[in-house]
């Protein structure tokens, strides 16, 4: 357990034993701890604040968030001084952040950098380059993919079964016989390895143990400077793991346009896909770039002339 998830805790016990139930803050706050965790940040600033209450989530939810995050904030600068309370006012100017699209050919230089980077004889170059590898060709969000075990692959049916998602709900991800080579070649080379103690996760790290959030952004954003997509120094600016989801989103939707499909309809299966809570998460990327509103407007315009 972390520390801040810890201290989070601590807080909700304290609060509720003053009887507040806090059942939504709650909730709230355990989604914001593993965002903090999956950036390996320990210590609360208003830009990691506004980047979780703005994240996968439309403005009607933010207000929520944030009050949650400041509350918790407050407690925690009363023992840890760095500790920076967000604003109220934060939110008043900010535009929903628009996500780096990767090339086809900036993953694939991405996934050759993980084989490079590490050492030829350890698992962590096939353990990078095989999660990297999912998240690019499946969309799933970082902590999915890390809590996946191994009766959550069937490489047979070529099924991931998702649990413990982000909203608390199960789902079923069909993947790519291609994906099912890349993942059984990883499965054979990391049963090659005789860990006395294992963990039951599919993905693994140092030891045979869980891979760690803190170590797979560290390596993200070391290869990312090192080909190119950061600039040097870079810490939390510049192309994110998350936005490997994004990139997904907004290629299926991409493709479906140009094979002619009605993407209206088709739209639900990918909220479905994707995890969403709602389907206006995954209407957003409709209105978030051009290209896809300039095939939006081309469908609108040809169902007009049919009406004409």
């Amino acid at each position: 357990m972390s520390p801040l998830r810890d201290a989070l805790e601590r807080y909700i016990n304290m609060r509720r034993g003053f009887g507040y139930k806090l059942k939504c803050s709650a909730l709230l706050l355990s989604h914001f701890v593993t965002h903090m965790d999956e950036q390996g940040a320990t210590i609360i600033t208003s830009k990691l604040a506004l980047d979780w209450v703005t994240k996968e989530a439309g403005p009607l939810t933010w207000q929520n968030r944030l009050s949650a995050v400041r509350g918790f904030a407050r407690h925690l600068s009363s023992t840890e001084p760095r500790t920076q309370i967000p604003p109220t006012g934060i939110l008043e100017a900010r535009q929903r952040h628009i996500p780096y699209i990767y090339s086809d050919q900036e993953i694939t230089t991405l996934l050759n950098a993980m084989l490079a980077v590490h050492s030829a004889k350890g698992l962590h170059r096939w353990t990078y380059h095989s999660i990297f590898g999912l998240l690019a060709v499946t969309g799933l969000r970082v902590g999915e993919a890390i809590r996946l075990e191994h009766h959550n692959v069937d490489l047979d049916g070529g099924i991931l079964t998702i649990r413990d998602t982000k909203f608390g709900k199960s789902r079923i991800v069909p993947i790519h016989p291609t994906t099912v080579t890349v993942l059984a070649d990883y499965a054979r080379r990391r049963n090659a390895h005789r860990f006395k103690n294992v963990s039951p996760t599919f993905f693994i790290g140092e030891q045979g143990r869980p891979l760690n959030h803190s170590a797979l952004h560290l390596a993200f954003r070391t290869v990312s400077r090192e080909i190119g997509l950061r600039r040097p120094g870079d810490a939390y600016s510049g192309p994110r793991i998350h936005d490997l989801r994004h990139r997904y989103a907004v290629a299926t939707l991409l493709r479906w346009y140009r094979d002619g499909e009605d993407v209206e309809q088709r739209l639900p299966v990918l909220s479905t896909y994707l995890g969403h809570s709602d389907i206006m998460s995954t209407y957003w990327y409709l209105s978030a770039y051009p290209e896809l509103m300039e095939h939006a407007a081309l469908r609108l315009q040809a169902h007009w002339e049919k009406l004409s």
